[in-house]
């Protein structure tokens, strides 16, 4: 199945202040056309990892992906590794409930299915569903273990110094949760250190959406005007 690219036009909406994580629109176009350049993990799907540092900017990176593709007709799923993780402690581990569940049945032609954790309860309930289509983005710390490198369209990692992550999360989550923090990021570390992630992706973003490394061979894509941000 051939991917429907965006047309240039499709992601304009340029990034704003240096707080601002919104990737520059040519940047989200670029992305989109190399995706479609790589391979399907089953006929008529292909996987896209947006993968990354907690409050770096990876979800909305994976929405302006999302928004993308669906403008141009395609149909798109995202999985947020948020809802996979068993809770603060769940990162490490995360990686196996990504292949098993996820990665593996949609190479076999099948929807994956994945349990929910449920954050206010603190426990598993009910279910997170995978439909096989056009694009199915996995968003979150983990979604790109080593198990995906044959399969996945395409890898990004988003990447931010740790005191902008730390300042972004507490604003978020409130002060009471910056020793959850500060663990779930030591185990970030741990995760770097066992998986490379850095440097298997196809693509490294900093927390503005700008352009860190283009590397894994891939080309700038020819439909973009200009080189990415050295």
């Amino acid at each position: 199945m051939t991917l429907p690219v965006p047309p240039p036009g499709a992601t304009d909406g340029a990034a704003g202040g240096p707080e601002d994580p919104r990737a520059p629109a040519e940047v989200v176009a670029a992305l989109t056309a190399l995706a479609a350049r790589g391979p399907e993990i089953t006929p008529g799907t292909r996987l896209v990892c947006v993968d990354g540092l907690a409050g770096a900017g990876k979800t909305t990176l994976a929405e302006r992906l999302r928004e993308a593709w669906a403008d141009a007709g395609a149909d798109v799923a995202v999985v947020h590794l948020d809802d996979l993780y068993e809770g603060w402690t769940g990162l490490l581990d995360v990686g196996r409930t990504v292949l098993r569940e996820v990665v593996d049945p949609l190479a076999a032609g099948r929807d994956g299915q994945a349990r929910r954790w449920d954050w206010i309860e603190g426990g598993w309930r009910g279910h997170v569903r995978v439909p096989r289509c056009a694009v199915v983005i996995l968003e979150g710390c983990g979604s790109a273990p080593r198990g995906v490198d044959d399969v996945a369209a395409l890898v990004v990692r988003v990447v931010a110094p740790d005191d902008v992550r730390l300042a972004r999360g507490i604003a978020r989550d409130g002060e009471a949760l910056e020793a959850s923090w500060r663990a779930f990021m030591a185990d970030e570390a741990t995760l770097e250190a066992r998986e490379g992630t850095t440097a298997r992706a196809d693509v490294v973003l900093d927390e503005r959406g700008a352009v860190v490394r283009w590397g894994g061979g891939r080309p700038w894509p020819d439909r973009v005007h200009g080189p990415p941000a050295s």
